[in-house]
């Protein structure tokens, strides 16, 4: 037990040069938030969730999420991940299994261990070799919406 507990303060080093100004955010996500910064959401492997996702940007399932609605900007379901329920998303890649009704306003790929069962919506798919999809295959073919942020969302009234 001679050692202390945590690691010595590292050396001084040079100064480091001005940072570079950051990019500007592409079409569809925040401004002055990089894919790394997102509010992202994981379900790790043996991790079992149900009810309600509010908030996230990104979902990662590697488990089992059992849900009635979530909106997103990203789906990943990876192999051996289960999602139940119904999603609404940007963007969606599967690699495990998706057991309901999805949405991908863009891209959904269908990876090679990915299985799509119940109805899926997209703009544009891809589906690897292996990948199987059981079920309703409905294509976005009307433009996407424009999206202006600072008009106010109309609230649907639930009963």
């Amino acid at each position: 037990m001679s050692r202390p507990p945590f690691p010595a303060a590292p050396a001084p080093q040079a100064p480091l040069p001005a940072a570079a100004p950051r990019p500007v955010a592409a079409p569809g996500r925040a401004p002055g938030r990089e894919p790394a910064e997102r509010r992202t959401l994981v379900v790790g492997r043996g991790i079992s969730v149900q009810g309600t996702v509010q908030d996230a940007e990104r979902l990662v399932v590697e488990g089992t999420v059992e849900a009635s609605m979530i909106h997103a900007t990203e789906l990943s379901v990876a192999p051996g991940g289960v999602f139940k329920g119904e999603v609404e998303v940007e963007d969606a890649e599967v690699a495990g299994t998706i057991d309901g009704t999805l949405t991908a306003r863009g891209n959904l790929i269908v990876r090679s261990t990915g299985k799509l069962l119940g109805i899926a919506r997209c703009r544009r798919l891809q589906v690897e070799d292996g990948g199987q999809i059981t079920g309703r295959i409905e294509m976005i073919t009307e433009p996407r919406p424009a999206v202006d942020s600072s008009a106010p969302r109309p609230v649907e009234p639930t009963f």
